[in-house]
């Protein structure tokens, strides 16, 4: 799939339409499966046959149209549902069938659904049921409580440096619920179900891209703070929006969010003389802003009206909120060297490079194998795009700061994985 296509909607009042493509992993390995089976269904007509799709050796299923509402649903607050829900069921030999309910399609919009399936003798269900909530701006949810943005920390002469973490462990449900799932998230991953799940994907780029640092920040700051360890707890954060952010568990991710996730997730926001990043609260804001907290309602319509990230930033969070960053990634063997690598270079950095995608080649066979002599050659470009196009990052050939280190964390999860699919 070309990363840079949009979906040209007619100028007539339809049909709308959303793109979805869908990946498929085993649960014991982290590896693609091939030749996997996806039935696809409205959930408004579950007896209706859509279509059936077939994984490739990577996993991925062609890209398909599926009908959406009409694209002003998206524009205003709700009242017709600006999303077609869909239902998923996924089949593959030797492994459990995985029923996804309540898939999210949005006209203009393109995302892709992970599906993560377990072996068949590692319970004694004949199948794992993912039920979607509904979205945030359409759903009926509690509102958030506010807190101050700000944390007290224990005195100490030598404060944590702030590193991007490499999981997040999320309550599925309020703090004090000890019997919600608690689930380990990769950062990026827990930051872009939260965007997908709190404002719509055919939005302004600048109106995402503030709701992603707000994000980012929220969830540093929750990390950076240990708020619920000192509290007694042993997560990081939780799913509920009463708390922290609308976390929803088995949700498709759409493309444009996922891409910017990539390129800004090891950036926060802060104040002038204050280590610690800011806990930027948002809320719905559908009928008033919240005080203190980013409306993301109010900055859809600033995003319209054209005003950039910034802008949108400073009118919720005042003129002193400025963007920041660490280069400090937490468990990252091979750390990003800060300089673009592509055709023609060679050291270090190079051989790092080669080692990744080696390893990620025995999974993902698109990839094409490759010697690790340290010269950054035609094969290692034509592998660097080959797993840009499977990521959906641009297809550039050029490894940049979000190419590196998606290909990291594709790199060690197939390092760590300790069991084949069968």
């Amino acid at each position: 799939m070309d990363n840079n296509e949009k979906i040209l909607l007619p100028k007539n009042k339809g049909p709308y339409f959303g793109k979805l493509q869908v990946q498929v992993i085993c649960e014991a390995g982290s590896r693609p499966i091939d030749i996997a089976t996806i039935k696809i269904y409205n959930r408004d007509d579950p007896d209706t046959l859509i279509d059936t799709l077939t994984t490739d050796y990577s996993g991925l299923t062609k890209p398909i149209n599926l009908p959406a509402p009409a694209l002003e649903y998206s524009m205003e607050p709700p009242g017709e549902r600006p999303y077609s829900e869909y239902i998923l069921i996924v089949t593959a030999q030797g492994l459990k069938t995985v029923i996804i309910d309540g898939v999210q399609i949005f006209p203009d919009s393109s995302s892709r659904q992970r599906v993560v399936m377990p072996r068949n003798i590692d319970s004694d269900e004949s199948s794992k049921v993912i039920v979607i909530q509904p979205h945030y701006l359409y759903g009926t949810y509690p509102l958030k409580v506010y807190e101050d943005e700000v944390k007290e920390m224990p005195e100490s002469n030598n404060p944590p440096h702030i590193v991007v973490p490499e999981f997040l462990v999320v309550r599925n449900g309020i703090p004090s619920d000890y019997k919600a799932g608690d689930y380990f998230v990769e950062y990026r991953d827990y930051i872009k179900n939260v965007v997908s799940s709190i404002c719509y994907p055919n939005w302004p780029a600048d109106t995402i891209n503030a709701i992603i640092l707000t994000t980012l920040s929220f969830a540093m700051n929750r990390y950076y703070t240990n708020w619920y360890q000192r509290q007694g707890y042993t997560f990081n954060i939780t799913s509920s929006p009463a708390y922290d952010q609308l976390w929803i568990y088995g949700r498709n991710i759409y493309d444009n969010i996922s891409v910017s996730v990539d390129y800004l997730f090891n950036l926060f926001l802060a104040r002038p003389g204050i280590l610690q990043p800011i806990l930027t609260q948002s809320c719905r804001g559908t009928l008033t802003d919240c005080t203190g907290m980013l409306s993301i309602w109010g900055s859809k319509l600033l995003g319209d009206t054209g005003y950039d990230v910034m802008f949108i930033l400073h009118y919720y969070y005042d003129d002193d909120l400025y963007v920041s960053y660490t280069d400090e990634i937490a468990n990252v063997i091979y750390p990003w060297q800060g300089k673009d690598l592509s055709n023609g270079a060679i050291g270090g950095n190079v051989n790092a490079l080669q080692k990744m995608l080696d390893l990620i080649a025995r999974a993902y066979l698109v990839i094409p194998p490759l010697e690790e002599d340290g010269v950054f050659g035609p094969v290692t470009e034509r592998a660097v795009k080959n797993y840009q196009n499977l990521v959906l990052l641009p297809a550039t050939g050029v490894v940049d700061a979000a190419t590196w280190y998606s290909m990291y964390r594709t790199y060690s999860q197939l390092l760590n994985a300790e069991r084949k699919c069968v």
